[in-house]
């Protein structure tokens, strides 16, 4: 199929992966309402069109947490996305890399911070989530700074899962044992290029990062279950003062849609945070990435560095996304779908679709370098 956009992609992928796993992708939690809420919101957010302005010149590049980027996104951590291509997470971080963005690895991800780190010409980001075995997580930092991460994306917002009734109906979740790997086996099936390519030879049940306390368990139930029992619901603002106190480079708070949360963030001393409600994965009906992100710039953003997800679909939306206040965009489902759909070469296309979107945007609205997108690119009547 020709692909010219981001919702091509993620046809692309449906097409390829297994129905447990692109529902697993593209999913949110319970009716997902705010899933669809991310992206409802930003299309409905009108940019301003400028002319006769000279932007013969463009420059997309930024700066973030002190790491060159060519562009304002970054690869955002994305939980088993190591199993929408062989070895994904390599791949991802190979074409990030390509395009001079940052990758995100996430501590859920299919490939090991090790080999993740052995593919990459360029420091990555690690994310972590609060675990309830410490040990775990203080070797999971470890690991990170070892293999010279050069930012820790602290995940606040996932003390507990919320329910995703699709993972229920595809046999990813539900279905506990011989008759939920079954289920998945079946659906494998019926997609013989990506059980060839992934399922065989691409070794997934190594399951990365979390492969020594499984303990030789290898089957995805394993894995799930693994990740069910150990999300904390004890976590607190002592527990981000304790990682600040672990992580001596930049420390990034994602799952923020509070602007009191914000100034909290800020307190303690973190350098970022990301304006991000887990994609609609987590509580349905709160306010969408976009509609929370002005209040939360306007409250922290001279303080500390603000990102932003949900929804982003395009490089238009990633200039609604800095002309309410963020300084730069994380991209999600859009690198899962390009990795299922096409592996390294399509997540490399993928970003050189953003960029050509991005161009557009500014030159259309008047701006020719990133630091000029302010909330003047919005049409007036909307920016409330």
């Amino acid at each position: 199929m020709i692909i010219a956009s981001i919702p091509d992609f993620r046809e692309a992928a449906r097409r390829r992966l297994p129905h447990f796993l692109f529902e697993y992708i593209d999913g949110g939690s319970y009716a997902e309402v705010t899933l669809r809420r991310n992206i409802a919101d930003l299309e409905s957010i009108a940019l301003r069109q400028r002319v006769l302005r000279d932007i013969s010149t463009i420059d997309t590049g930024t700066t973030l947490f002190g790491q060159a980027a060519a562009l304002p996104v970054v690869l955002a951590p994305v939980g088993l996305a190591g199993l929408a291509a062989r070895r994904g997470e390599v791949q991802a971080v190979r074409a990030a890399n390509r395009a001079g963005v940052p990758f995100t690895l996430s501590t859920v991800s299919v490939c090991p911070i090790a080999e993740v780190a052995a593919a990459s010409d360029r420091p990555f980001w690690f994310q972590l989530y609060m675990i309830r075995d410490r040990a775990f997580m203080a070797d999971l930092l470890a690991q990170a700074r070892a293999a010279g991460c050069s930012a820790l994306v602290f995940t606040v917002d996932l003390p507990v899962p919320g329910s995703r009734y699709r993972d229920v109906r595809s046999g990813l979740s539900g279905s506990p044992g011989l008759r939920g790997d079954l289920r998945r086996f079946a659906q494998a099936a019926a997609r013989p290029g990506w059980t060839w390519d992934v399922g065989l030879f691409g070794r997934p049940h190594h399951l990365g990062n979390v492969a020594p306390v499984l303990k030789g368990k290898t089957a995805l139930s394993d894995f799930l279950g693994w990740m069910g029992r150990n999300f904390d619901p004890s976590i607190n603002w002592a527990d981000l003062e304790f990682i600040r106190s672990q992580w001596d480079g930049p420390l990034i708070v994602k799952g923020v849609l509070d602007a009191d949360d914000a100034r909290h963030v800020a307190d303690l001393g973190a350098d970022g945070l990301v304006v991000s409600n887990h994609g609609g994965r987590q509580l349905d009906g709160v306010l969408s990435g976009v509609r929370a992100l002005p209040a939360i710039a306007d409250a922290v953003g001279d303080r500390l560095t603000v990102l932003a997800d949900g929804g982003v679909r395009s490089g238009l939306d990633v200039a609604r996304m800095l002309a309410l206040g963020a300084r730069g965009v994380m991209l999600g489902r859009a690198w899962a779908y390009a990795l299922g759909a096409g592996g390294e070469a399509g997540v490399a296309r993928m970003l050189k679709l953003m960029a050509a979107e991005l161009r557009v945007a500014m030159a259309l609205g008047g701006f020719t370098r990133i630091d000029q997108i302010d909330r003047t690119a919005l049409a007036q009547s909307l920016i409330a």
